[in-house]
């Protein structure tokens, strides 16, 4: 990487009551120490709650994302921070560099306009037109680049920001015509936004956020690239919400037809930020069990604190499982003290990584055995759920949210998977609540998954076999084999699989 000179640090905005957005979430907040939490299942709401928040924002935007698609949902979302920016708002957006192939000339446009500057953490110096031209131009440095910024994080003039797990592409928000993910975000308000406006300084002003500038140097004039990025993106009409139903399936319609009464309702707890130092680039190693550096106060460390703390049940939903024998030896203590475990994860048919799921597949058995239910979310079932917004799709729906319900009281919802990459490849970013009423409603969204849109995994009562069982209109169905996986990524699996770390996964 290089060492750019002379690049200045910046600073979150506090919140302001002179801001629409900060004197909404003051009027609605009962207590200065509280924070208020409305979650959003389904991808129209959630698309439609970062763009209330952009177009209402008045002083400050601070964007972080893994993956922000060069596609129509985010060349949208681009415009919107450009029409911010000519309001005079202050406009911070950092990626991850992983995903930026071939978008460098557009977001070059994007930071040539006034107020905006667009910062690319951790990234590939050479052979940046594609994916695999960048990881050959860095195999000397591999070790580095294999370390990504997965964090999602939206925060808006410092009053309302959005955490969770959907990044910014059609397929997170119900848009793709082929296949789209079934995720969770939470709108947040309150005392714990201040935490993540800090979290996101730290990224921003870290050795490995650079500007884009260093990487994509041009001879055009300001002007002409501004004018470049406004041609690009003209196409892209507002996104229209196509959905059938008024609300989502926790009664919440839009939050944006909330924003002109005094005060939004929500569900009000004490919370705190979890997110991962970015220092994790360096300090943090991959092995074989997939475990972490002790050294470093990890989000997945937290995490695996709540879980050892669990006196009576655990719901877990992560789309990448591979608990590892570090998870594992969490999961026999906590079954041997009576406490019960519930995993909602994708299947083989609806996994977007089959390498991941082939992780989890050595698991699988171990953790039947111990007693736990493990819950397969079905591709061509998911659109019969109304619970994580595919519910009408005639899309395929592959799982994506990352949350954890403890002992019907505490929530844990962000961008990290149970997986060894989340562990100790990616940095990560989340939030833990404590509130039973919040509790309540992420099981509900969970339990419809499981009842509507998965298979519940188990092991043949005669011969000890693995079983899916599926329910179609109140009648029990029984696959004998991985349900709606097709003969080739079987094969890959079995060709591939033997020769990946699970370190890797």
């Amino acid at each position: 990487m290089p060492a750019p000179a002379g690049v200045e640090p910046s600073f979150a905005i506090p919140a302001s009551a002179e801001t629409f957005l900060g004197r909404l979430a003051k009027n609605s907040s009962p207590d200065p120490t509280l924070t208020g939490v409305r979650l959003l299942p389904t991808g129209p709401y959630a698309l439609s709650t970062r763009i209330a928040l952009a177009a209402r924002a008045e002083r400050t935007l601070d964007v972080q994302y893994y993956l922000l698609q060069n596609d129509a949902t985010g060349r949208y979302l681009l415009r919107l921070m450009r029409d911010a920016a000519a309001r005079g708002v202050r406009v911070r957006l950092l990626l991850d560099d992983m995903y930026t192939a071939g978008m460098d000339d557009m977001l070059i446009g994007l930071a040539a306009h006034p107020n905006i500057e667009v910062r690319l953490f951790n990234p590939f110096s050479a052979g940046r037109g594609h994916v695999l031209t960048r990881f050959a131009a860095s195999a000397l440095d591999f070790y580095r680049v294999n370390h990504r910024m997965h964090n999602k994080l939206f925060v808006a003039d410092g009053a309302m920001a959005i955490v969770g797990g959907r990044n910014i592409a059609d397929s997170y928000f119900t848009r793709d015509p082929n296949q789209n993910f079934a995720d969770v975000d939470a709108l947040l308000v309150g005392a714990v936004v201040e935490q993540l406006s800090s979290a996101f300084d730290d990224y921003w002003n870290s050795e490995f956020a650079i500007p884009l500038a260093y990487f994509a140097p041009t001879s055009t004039s300001a002007e002409e690239r501004r004018r470049a990025f406004d041609d690009v993106t003209a196409r892209d009409a507002l996104p229209t919400e196509v959905v059938e139903e008024k609300t989502d399936v926790l009664g919440y319609g839009p939050i944006v037809e909330e924003m002109s009464d005094p005060r939004i309702g929500l569900i009000w707890g004490v919370a705190s930020a979890w997110v991962d130092p970015t220092a994790k680039v360096w300090n943090c190693r991959p092995v074989p069990e997939g475990s972490t550096a002790p050294h470093l106060h990890t989000a997945r460390l937290r995490v695996e604190g709540l879980l050892r703390n669990a006196r009576r049940e655990v719901t877990l939903s992560s789309p990448y499982f591979v608990p590892a024998e570090d998870g594992m030896a969490i999961f026999g203590q906590g079954v041997r003290e009576g406490v019960s475990y519930k995993v909602l994860t994708n299947s083989l048919a609806a996994t977007d990584e089959p390498l991941v799921h082939w992780g989890y597949m050595r698991y699988r058995r171990r953790m039947l055995l111990m007693g736990m239910e493990l819950y397969e979310l079905s591709p061509t079932r998911a659109s019969r759920d109304r619970g994580f917004g595919l519910f009408g799709s005639r899309t395929l729906g592959t799982l994506h949210a990352k949350t954890a319900v403890i002992d019907r009281s505490t929530v844990f919802i962000g961008s990290m998977n149970f997986d060894p990459r989340s562990d100790a490849l990616n940095t990560e970013i989340g939030i833990v609540i404590e509130s039973p009423q919040l509790a309540r409603e992420m099981l509900r969204l969970m339990n419809l998954d499981k009842l509507q849109s998965s298979y519940r995994v188990r092991l043949s009562p005669e011969h000890g076999r693995l079983e899916w069982i599926g329910i179609d209109d109140f009648n029990e169905v029984v696959h004998n084999d991985e349900p709606d996986a097709d003969f080739r990524t079987r094969m890959y699996l079995r060709l591939v699989a033997p020769f990946v770390s699970e370190g890797m996964l």
